[in-house]
């Protein structure tokens, strides 16, 4: 099934140019895994970049412009993992491949915490001013009404969820921000699974959540 909800065009060209952090371009990247549409358009952003590159006035080399070519390539090469390495074993058939590196030896050994229908583990957390997690909602349940006091990216991995703004299902990406007032109910059959990339906390809207912002840094 092609996805439906597609990161903003702001997002692929910033992926395009790898201008992104690094949480960020990993919704964007597990986004491309699962959805042609979106390849094809970063592909052709990728190639507008290199024709804009190459019509760009080349400035003069330095005399020890060679050298420090060659030392980059020696640090380059030294850094190469090894091209005989096998491939991790996939660690979840649901997990996109550029997802596949952070989950370690896979879903359930992950440091899962959970209240009220809802399990989280944390990924990227050496990467400051981000909270980067895996959200599994049991189905049928709905999350608090809630805004955003930044930017919230979230990719569906499997199941799905509705709310104000449209049913999210397998690949696809709502963002939201602080204009943005929501209640996600994940879909009766099926837990859903997300990634979920925030670079500020969220606020609790409804009547019992407003009460309880003061003590909670979601």
């Amino acid at each position: 099934m092609m996805p439906e909800h597609h990161p903003g065009d702001d997002l692929l060209i910033a992926y395009a140019a790898g201008s992104q952090d690094e949480p960020v371009a990993l919704v964007v990247a597990t986004h491309l895994a699962l959805c042609p549409r979106c390849r094809k358009e970063v592909e052709r952003l990728e190639e507008l970049g290199g024709v804009l590159l190459e019509e760009h006035k080349t400035e003069a080399l330095g005399e020890d412009s060679l050298a420090r070519v060659l030392a980059r390539l020696d640090d380059a090469a030294l850094e190469a993992p090894d091209p005989q390495a096998p491939e991790p074993a996939p660690v979840d058939p649901r997990m996109p491949r550029p997802l596949r590196n952070y989950l370690g030896a896979g879903l359930e050994r992950l440091d899962w915490t959970s209240y009220r229908g809802l399990d989280k583990a944390e990924l990227l957390t050496e990467v400051p001013g981000f909270r980067t997690r895996l959200m599994r909602i049991k189905s049928g349940t709905a999350m608090p009404a809630h805004t955003h006091e930044g930017t919230e990216l979230t990719l569906v991995l499997a199941g799905g969820f509705s709310d104000e703004h449209g049913h999210f299902l397998r690949g696809d990406v709502a963002e939201a921000d602080a204009a943005t007032d929501h209640r996600p109910v994940a879909d009766p059959g099926e837990d859903c699974l997300c990634l979920a990339v925030t670079d500020a906390p969220l606020r609790l809207t409804g009547p019992f959540g407003r009460l309880l912002n003061p003590f909670l840094r979601i």
